[in-house]
């Protein structure tokens, strides 16, 4: 046996303290029986039935943590209902941590569930700290023996692995350490900007080495997917960080956290207009997934200022051409209708817009049917104007925007932003962004010379097409009847903004949508379940613009 490792029973609690490196190499209590004094001997009684009972869950805990404690992990899977997987889950945890000193401490039970404390001591070449967290285990009947085993989950080890393929490890840190910086040069921290937490540790993982850092000595959770970025618990020796300088604007940072606080589930994106820089980006929850860069969700009407651009490239129809907006219209066999089936007459097409006529953008499909484009023009445009559908180099993750062909009645559904058409709220500030600097520009959080990575690229509006998309847009946000008209009512000129609402299946009230601009400023936010875009993401895009 390996000395150096002992239990006590201190104040009432029972204590499991393992030292020395791979931790004692011997049983804790002369046989873990998992609270079943049977075990071992043969009998001829029926398995036991039933919930377990307080002391089968105390001293199950007990000598679960003990095996685990001394390093034993096959007899730790034992005491389990799942040793199969269990075993190697223990044994990897022992050895990738490098844990020289462990001390666990059971809690007090809830139920069948123990809380426990994990203080431990990491080592790796030399270099040691102390770590510590809590996790719980929940006890419950074998199926087939009846004995108490510990319901096996990776997350009983550490509640941040989540997954069969995670685990602990410690050692040289992966990617060199970063500090990124915002446009002012100013470090960027999660503690300071939440929704940045995730873009910082991408930023390290893709540009660490390129902004001259050096790695030191860390222990993560190793999430053993490509696909799902590691985690730092702990760093035991700090490299040389590299200063990577981003375009992030603080005050507007600090001004899209705020905002999306407000909303259980929401995001936004802002966007310099003549430059393609990112200006915020922040998501509620925060320091999860990126959803103002990765989501995949139906835009609503604000898919009209790329149908409005169709319209008038095709030679449908100028923002001063009379259009119709009826209550509703079939089309392609399936019947459409305006919030609250209102209806313009005698209006153009920059009183629909502003209005936000779903008949009127719909109806468009008819001339379009007759050249037989109406199934294509939609996605061409967002391609060739908006750069939609294009592979956006950002710097860091980032959905492209989706515009796919259409047929049926997806076709009229597209035209008002429902159907196949997914967008994230960096593609929808970036077409507020388009129609204020007449031509796309691919936004980016990180200078494209860094790594000589490739833009997308999109042809330039003409100037008919953009003064008429600008004269449409400021409408909507300046006259009483425009749907971004109390939203925008705050925000400085010259201004122009589009709402959007996007039904979801399975979804009571539908997605809140919203983009604008302000000066060299543009901005677009997203709430779940938000209902109407002037409601709850309007609110949210003003406040970024204000901060602009």
């Amino acid at each position: 046996m390996r000395s150096g490792t002992k239990t006590a029973i201190v104040g009432g609690v029972f204590l499991v303290v393992a030292s020395g490196v791979g931790y004692g190499g011997y049983n804790l209590w002369n046989g873990v029986t998992g609270g079943d004094t049977s075990v071992g001997t043969k009998s001829d009684a029926a398995p036991k039935t039933g919930p377990v009972t307080g002391d089968e869950v105390q001293a199950t805990a007990k000598d679960f943590l003990a095996a685990w404690a001394a390093g034993e992990a096959d007899r730790a899977s034992q005491l389990t209902n799942d040793p199969v997987t269990a075993a190697p889950a223990v044994a990897a945890y022992r050895e990738g941590a490098s844990v020289s000193k462990a001390e666990i401490t059971p809690g007090t039970p809830v139920g069948a569930t123990v809380p426990f404390t994990v203080k431990a001591t990491i080592t790796y070449e030399g270099v040691s700290k102390p770590w510590s967290y809590a996790s719980e285990l929940t006890v419950v009947r074998g199926q087939t023996t009846g004995r108490p085993l510990v319901k096996w989950a990776p997350s009983v080890l550490h509640p941040k692995l989540l997954t069969a393929d995670a685990t602990v490890r410690t050692g040289v840190a992966k990617t060199a350490s970063v500090k990124a910086v915002d446009r002012n040069g100013d470090e960027l921290t999660a503690e300071k900007y939440p929704s940045l937490g995730p873009i910082i540790d991408e930023l390290r993982k893709r540009y660490g080495a390129k902004a001259g850092g050096t790695t030191g000595i860390e222990t993560w959770i190793d999430s053993g997917s490509a696909s799902v970025p590691d985690s730092t618990l702990i760093v035991l020796s700090k490299g040389k960080p590299g200063t990577l300088k981003t375009t992030i604007d603080p005050k507007v940072q600090a001004a899209a956290e705020k905002a999306v606080k407000a909303y259980g589930t929401a995001a936004v994106a802002a966007v310099e207009p003549s430059t393609g820089a990112v200006r915020a980006v922040a998501n509620s929850p925060s320091g999860g997934y990126n959803t103002a860069f990765l989501g995949k969700q139906a835009p609503g009407s604000t898919m009209k200022i790329v149908t409005a651009t169709m319209m008038m490239q095709q030679g449908v129809a100028t923002p001063s051409t009379k259009v119709l907006c009826p209550p509703d219209v079939v089309s392609r066999s399936t019947t459409f209708q305006n919030l609250k089936r209102f209806s313009i007459t005698g209006g153009t097409l920059t009183e629909a817009f502003r209005r936000s006529c779903n008949t009127a953008f719909i109806k468009a499909i008819k001339p379009l049917s007759d050249k037989n484009i109406a199934d294509t023009a939609l996605g061409e445009t967002a391609r060739n104007s908006f750069g939609i559908g294009q592979v956006w180099q950002v710097g860091v993750p980032a959905a492209d925007g989706s515009v796919p062909e259409s047929a049926g009645s997806e076709t009229p559904a597209s035209y008002i932003g429902q159907g196949k058409i997914t967008m994230s709220a960096l593609n929808v500030a970036s077409l507020s962004a388009t129609v204020k600097n007449g031509g796309f520009l691919q936004p980016y959080l990180v200078a494209r010379e860094l790594d000589d990575r490739e833009f997308a690229e999109a042809e330039r509006l003409s100037p008919s097409v953009t003064s008429g998309l600008q004269r449409m847009m400021n409408a909507t946000a300046t006259e009483a009847d425009g749907t971004a008209f109390g939203a925008m009512s705050g925000v400085p000129s010259p201004k122009g903004a589009k709402t959007g609402s996007a039904e979801v299946d399975g979804q009571a009230t539908s997605n809140s949508w919203f983009t604008g601009y302000s000066g060299d400023l543009a901005a677009a936010a997203v709430v779940e379940s938000g209902g109407h875009g002037g409601d709850a993401a309007g609110p949210v895009v003003a406040k970024v613009l204000r901060a602009g």
